[in-house]
């Protein structure tokens, strides 16, 4: 009889061992002749070396899996350990754009999300632009999950106009990152729903995952990166245009913004709308305009974004 610790690496341990143990116990149940038990982040084999490296490799296999699509499901459990990975179709259904935490799927839900996600696959450079609820940035961020999941980029870069950076920015508490985290909060509120949190935070250790304000990104060069520009509406001409000039090679850009939200002394120093004007017929270039019907938080901020556009209210 031989006996070997295999670690469990690359697998959030609650996706391991599923609710009340259920995945961990199918494992077993598959693997009769191995006595299987758990060890936190390793389990303990117990059995014939032909069967333990058996399970190793089926063990390798989900965190591949895992890796690559962030869930683990009964279905994938049964397919990898009684015989290989999934097919393609039965792991990620076309709808999907990224399977998130605790068994959130994250896809496309109004047509206009769909329409981002499908000019994603034409286009280096998409602007999404719409009300707020509307899905823009949270559909953007699932596709940097998905292209860095993919290994299609090394790098997400998410980034905002801190519009309050003079003197009410320097009466908040902290450090710069503390006071400029605020700002940014959205943005890690989106990725918190689609990468697991210790991992995210070793992404952000090593920066395969960034979250700066837009003055950060002046004089970089962003190849093999997927960059998120939020709330662009509260650019400057110059600055958005500083902005889309950073793109490098293996670059994927998505800017967002809300044209009836502009947050700047005066609405006429946006450059969102003027930069839409210039680039729509720019080959290689998407853009998608997202109305009060793709709005999918609660019923009512539809209605409330309908009556101030009836209203005619502005910033």
């Amino acid at each position: 009889m031989a006996e070997k610790i295999i670690s469990i690496e690359g697998i959030e341990l609650l996706d391991f061992y599923g609710v009340a143990n259920s995945n961990f116990n199918r494992v077993c149940d598959l693997f009769p002749k191995l006595k299987i038990v758990a060890r936190g982040n390793a389990i303990k084999a117990i059995g014939t070396e032909e069967e333990i490296a058996r399970l190793e490799g089926r063990v390798e296999a989900l965190g591949a899996y895992y890796g690559k699509y962030g869930h683990i499901s009964p279905s994938v459990i049964n397919q990898i350990f009684q015989g290989g990975l999934p097919e393609e179709g039965t792991a990620m259904p076309s709808d999907v754009i990224v399977y998130g935490n605790n068994g959130l799927i994250v896809k496309a839900r109004t047509e206009n999300q769909q329409k981002l996600v499908d000019l994603y696959e034409k286009n280096d450079l998409l602007f999404a632009v719409g009300p707020a609820g509307s899905g823009k940035t949270y559909t953007a961020i699932a596709l940097a999950v998905r292209a860095l999941k993919n290994r299609e980029v090394k790098r997400i870069i998410l980034t905002r106009p801190a519009v309050e950076a003079g003197e009410r920015l320097g009466f908040l508490p902290g450090d710069l990152k503390e006071k400029l985290d605020p700002y940014l909060q959205p943005l890690y509120d989106a990725l918190n729903d689609m990468i697991p949190p210790a991992k995210l935070q070793k992404f952000l250790e090593e920066g395969v995952v960034q979250i700066a304000p837009l003055a950060y990104m002046r004089g970089r060069t962003l190849d093999n990166a997927f960059v998120i520009l939020d709330e662009a509406q509260n650019t400057t001409l110059p600055q958005i245009k500083m902005f889309l000039t950073r793109m490098g090679r293996n670059a994927k850009f998505i800017v967002t913004g809300d044209l009836t939200q502009i947050d700047l002394p005066r609405r006429s120093d946006s450059g969102l709308e003027r930069t839409l004007g210039m680039l729509r017929a720019v080959d290689g270039i998407g853009i998608v305009e997202f109305t009060g019907k793709d709005i999918i938080r609660h019923a009512l901020v539809s209605r409330i974004v309908k009556a101030f556009d009836d209203a005619k209210v502005e910033n």
